[in-house]
């Protein structure tokens, strides 16, 4: 493959790819979403009732003015999972469409707290989601995990009962713990017992942060809440220090680009820092985020990187590999999903990728 080889879509569709970080529930399909309003008797939550018109509001998703707006369009989704069967099926076809493009490897995120309002308990949210999962593995041979997510604008106190039910459910698939939401004025420092909690208990902690707050925030999740991997992490470039401490000590970035553009974050995809964070050796992986917003796939954000971010074909390879070294898998796992992948890839006969 050479480094300077234009990559069509079709090209990296048939790339194996992993994807790290993706939020449940924004990444529903959108007749799915209306489908669940129905049988619930809550079309009355969605601001239209047909695919067509839905699909012409979420656009306005791109003109978000900050990330708490973005955000603020889950207020359609959550509503919808707080049944069993609509945690099972969501998770069902959140694998299905990552299986459809070949993405070997999911990580599916989110705050099992925001889904007991109809009566489940969080254990029976995270049971409904693996089963789901486990589903889709068995059909389409799609490997997954779930991370669970603490709230950055809820007290303390129901971080901490999320990492105790992500501790409790590590034989239903979780395999991490994360914070996420808002960052401007709620620190990750300020859930420092649920991070303590969930280390204390082995299990691998993600963080957003820096995002829609500067380098600081990377610091507290790196040094206060004992990160492995950085969710967004955008603001780095700001710290030429601490960009050099990720570099050296290997800390992912779970990059979502077309969700930085909507959010504002970033201008555009031409002025994305991606391509400063490959050029200085910060581990970067590309994921999507939320699939249903972002009207995005994996596939996707790995085209707009090379197209619009200046990223050549063979550090994009490295990139799509980078999501199966840094996957919160064990280790075995993880190098057979690696080989498999360097295996199914073309390479470049002067280099070679390490495996590790």
């Amino acid at each position: 493959m050479s480094a300077d080889l234009s990559l069509s879509r079709k090209d990296i569709l048939s790339w194996p790819k992993a994807e790290l970080h993706c939020h449940l529930d924004g990444s529903l399909r959108l007749s799915t979403l209306l489908d669940l309003a129905r049988e619930q008797g809550k079309l009355d939550l969605l601001p239209a009732h047909s695919e067509e018109e839905l699909l012409l509001i979420l656009k306005e998703i791109d003109h978000s003015e900050t990330l708490e707006s973005y955000l603020a369009w889950f207020r359609y989704s959550i509503p919808m999972l707080q049944t069993r069967d609509a945690l099972t099926r969501v998770a069902f076809e959140l694998a299905e469409d990552n299986a459809a493009e070949n993405v070997r490897y999911l990580e599916v995120r989110f705050a099992p707290i925001l889904c007991v309002e109809e009566g489940l308990t969080l254990d029976e949210v995270l049971e409904a989601v693996h089963e789901g999962l486990m589903a889709a593995e068995r059909q389409y041979g799609i490997a997954s995990r779930i991370i669970v997510c603490g709230l950055r604008d809820r007290l303390e106190s129901a971080s901490l009962m999320q990492a105790e039910v992500a501790v409790r459910s590590r034989d239903h698939g979780v395999v991490a713990f994360d914070l996420a939401g808002g960052e401007a004025g709620n620190p990750s420092k300020h859930h420092l017992h649920a991070f303590y909690y969930a280390r204390n208990n082995l299990l691998n902690l993600t963080v957003h942060a820096g995002e829609s707050w500067g380098p600081e925030s990377i610091r507290q999740a790196l040094f206060y809440c004992g990160a492995h991997r950085i969710g967004h992490g955008i603001t780095l470039n700001q710290d030429p220090e601490l960009m050099q401490y990720c570099v050296d000590h290997r800390i992912p970035l779970e990059i979502c680009p077309t969700s930085n553009v909507q959010t504002h974050v970033v201008k555009s995809y031409v002025e994305h820092p991606i391509r400063q964070f490959v050029a200085a050796g910060v581990p970067v992986t590309v994921n999507t985020d939320n699939r249903l917003f972002s009207r995005t796939t994996v596939t996707d954000e790995l085209l707009q990187v090379h197209e619009k971010c200046m990223i050549g074909a063979m550090e994009l390879r490295e990139i799509a590999l980078n999501g199966f070294r840094y996957a919160f898998l064990e280790w075995d796992r993880k190098q057979e999903l690696l080989r498999q992948a360097l295996d199914d890839m073309p390479l470049d006969p002067t280099k070679e990728s390490p495996v590790w």
